[in-house]
């Protein structure tokens, strides 16, 4: 049986005391008490060693074990109840493991808050931002009338329909943050029934027909469906992610452009959609930060397209909300594909 480290340290060191003592015996044994006889100095050796053993032994342990109790009441991680006396030997293996997985978790906790610290410093000015350029641009065209425009009907007209759509982006930018603020914090319920998928698509192609004109964009499915696609999941808020999805690529989709949505088979419990544009597609860096609320790929291109630069995120929250996966795939000067899964009716 491998013994114990604290034991190992303990033989060792009466071995040496033991030695000496044998030195000593035997230095005793010619010169002072030769008439003792052999069985003497066997029997003083021995008990010198059992002595030197268990002295050790205990000396050691309540050395270190002082020791160890003194770290880990000064470690606020190390429980110092964890800690028994029995298991603290001179074998340190079990604090450099607990030491170590502190220093690790530590490591972690302060990488994890510098990411949130510069998370929220880009958030704040993200939403300054956001929220500034239209209440600028409201309070901008007010105050011009104020000062004399507004006896002007057409100035007057036009800087109130310029006013208006200041504050419809206000609007926009507010309601898609307290749905964020809301699926973050699980306060949004998922109402699931059944519906037919392609009838949701069709209803947001109808939608969105006129906007899609004025870009030359096709919507329309990637083939003819003979039956409906019966899933699961809260309508309003898959309407609301295909909307978002299909307003992204019509935003940024090449004029005489198509953008394609089909629905098949996934696994066996679920089906995938698809939305494929032939755009201008996301190059490779952007991906992986491209939900990330108020991303945007193309900081000046994005304020011309107007939105509050949070529809990808609510995407992602939405379908998380469901359980589901968000998939995304894309070639930069070729398109793109976002596509997610949807549970199947049974």
């Amino acid at each position: 049986m491998k013994l114990k480290k604290t034991y190992s340290y303990a033989i060792g060191s009466a071995i040496y005391l033991t030695l000496l003592s044998v030195a000593v015996a035997i230095i005793s044994y010619f010169f002072i008490v030769k008439h003792l006889g052999i069985n003497t100095v066997i029997i003083s050796v021995i008990a010198v060693f059992l002595i030197s053993f268990f002295i050790i032994q205990y000396r050691a342990e309540h050395f270190i074990y002082r020791r160890l109790k003194k770290i880990y009441q000064d470690v606020s991680i190390l429980d110092v109840n964890d800690l028994k006396k029995e298991s603290a030997t001179t074998d340190i293996d079990q604090l450099s493991k607990s030491v170590q997985k502190y220093v690790e978790g530590k490591s972690l906790e302060i990488k994890s808050l510098t990411d949130r610290d510069s998370f929220r410093r880009d958030f704040l000015g993200n939403v300054a931002h956001e929220l500034k350029t239209p209440l600028f641009t409201v309070q901008g065209y007010v105050l011009t009338l104020l000062e004399g425009a507004i006896d002007d009907k057409d100035i007057r007209l036009k800087y109130l329909d310029r006013a208006n759509k200041g504050i419809e982006r206000l609007v926009a930018v507010t309601k898609d943050l307290d749905m964020i603020a809301k699926l973050e914090t699980n306060e949004v319920k998922v109402n699931k029934e059944v519906f037919n998928i392609l009838e949701i698509i069709q209803s947001v192609f109808d939608l969105f027909e006129m906007k899609a004109k004025k870009r030359n964009i096709t919507l329309k499915f990637d083939r003819v469906y003979e039956f409906p696609f019966f899933v699961v999941g809260d309508i309003e808020k898959i309407e609301q992610v295909l909307i978002n999805l299909i307003v992204n690529s019509i935003k940024y989709g090449k004029p005489n452009g198509t953008t394609v949505v089909s629905v098949s088979n996934y696994k066996d419990q679920t089906f995938i959609v698809r939305v494929i544009d032939n755009g201008e597609g996301i190059k490779e860096q952007h991906l992986p930060r491209l939900f990330e609320r108020f991303y945007r790929v193309d900081q000046s291109r994005s304020r011309e397209q107007g939105g509050s630069g949070l529809g990808l995120s609510i995407v992602k929250h939405i379908i998380e909300a469901h359980n589901q996966k968000l998939l995304l795939k894309s070639t930069y000067g070729e398109g793109s594909e976002f596509s997610f899964t949807m549970e199947k009716a049974k």
